[in-house]
């Protein structure tokens, strides 16, 4: 690590808990490290949780990503909240290499980079929150109020919806919230045909699926009895679930209390997504709330009609009716109605799916966010003076 200004490439370093892929605000961050333009910034990539000699595979393979698309990457191992001398390699970093821009990511990490950017003088500060879902959480709301967005240059929102929580509900001023869409890159075509046939699917079966980390946020038990319900009407119904997490065993119990286990299937952590939405006639969400969620704009790059609860960010990639239908959170009669709708009509649906592709690939792509976020690096910086 050098000691010198970096030939007139802005340092920026990317700060977030977690190296991974599961987690939409991770994989963001990710992204951003990997696709700033090399001519105009040189990318770091500091994960505060990672050690790699703890990693398990799929924090290893993000790890080698970061490494071949030329990231440095700090891992600081922390093991608690609490653990403040962790941060050491950190604030040397920033202030060693004379870093412009410190860009944080999630609750967590935003507040320790409103602590440590000003102590390291780096002069630029973005706090990037990706779900916002503080209603009932006061210690938070006046940290985001009274710490991060005064310590910070910019504080992101992924969605219209988070930016007017954040001005409305916490009193953050509306000059210091700055709406970013999320993006991601197109999902390659899948092999539908081969999932199914892994799973003892039949072609022409009707097939519901949702990917997600299985945590309480993302309600599965409501899809979980909104297929049980459209059981009577469609007894081959399929609905697929991948991912993992802490609610699993939960939702399993769940599945063998409604009697739904011919129906349901929760399979893990798959690394084939792309085939796996190859394999659906329709995508689901059925969130208590979200941010802008990536799974969704998956959904839409796959070409398939979405039934999804109307949180967060969700109308701003769904429009009711045209890509898909949406519901209220908390009710599985409804979300259960709106499946049933799509795949009672499988040429509206196919035309719906139609259309989030092509709103996806116009309006929703990765490198549209990373440019919005290099200009604003720019733009802070030469209103700092700093540089």
């Amino acid at each position: 690590m050098s000691d010198a200004p970096n030939s007139g490439r802005l340092r920026v370093v990317t700060l977030v808990d977690h190296l991974g892929t599961s987690g939409g605000g991770e994989r963001l961050a990710m992204e951003i490290s990997k696709r700033l333009d090399r001519d105009r910034f040189e990318p770091i990539h500091c994960a505060s949780r990672y050690h790699p000699e703890y990693a398990g595979p799929a924090t290893r393979a993000a790890a080698q990503e970061l490494e071949e698309a030329g990231v440095r990457l700090l891992g600081l191992g922390r093991t608690s909240a609490r653990s403040i001398a962790e941060w050491r390699p950190l604030v040397s970093l920033l202030r060693r290499e004379r870093v412009e821009v410190l860009h944080a990511h999630k609750f967590g990490s935003n507040v320790w980079a409103a602590l440590l950017g000003p102590l390291a003088r780096v002069p630029v500060v973005v706090a990037h929150e990706h779900t916002w879902s503080y209603e009932g959480q006061p210690v938070r709301r006046f940290l985001d109020r009274e710490l991060i967005a005064r310590a910070s240059d910019a504080f992101v929102a992924v969605s219209s919806d988070d930016r007017r929580k954040m001005i409305e509900i916490e009193g953050i001023s509306p000059e210091d919230v700055t709406f970013v869409p999320n993006g991601i890159d197109g999902v390659r075509e899948g092999d539908g045909a081969r999932v199914r046939a892994e799973l003892g699917i039949a072609p022409d079966t009707p097939v519901v699926g949702a990917v997600a980390v299985l945590r309480e946020q993302k309600a599965l038990d409501v899809l979980i009895r909104a297929a049980a319900a459209l059981l009577p009407e469609l007894p081959d119904l399929r609905v697929l679930i991948a991912g993992d997490g802490p609610e699993r065993e939960r939702l399993e119990d769940l599945v063998r209390e409604l009697g739904a286990g011919g129906a349901v299937t929760l399979l893990g952590l798959r690394s084939d997504v792309p085939d796996l939405l190859a394999a659906l006639d329709v995508a689901a969400l059925s969130s208590n709330y979200e941010g802008s969620p990536l799974a969704v704009m998956e959904y839409m790059d796959a070409g398939l009609p979405v039934a999804a609860t109307s949180v967060g960010g969700v109308p701003d990639l769904i429009e009711d009716g045209v890509h898909g239908f949406l519901v209220e959170p908390g009710d599985p009669q409804a979300l259960a109605g709106a499946i049933g709708k799509l795949l009672r009509d499988r040429d509206a649906a196919a035309a719906m799916g139609a259309r989030a592709r092509e709103r996806r690939r116009s309006e929703f792509t990765i490198d549209n966010t990373v440019r919005t976020l290099e200009r604003m690096y720019e733009d802070l910086l030469a209103r700092s003076g700093r540089r």
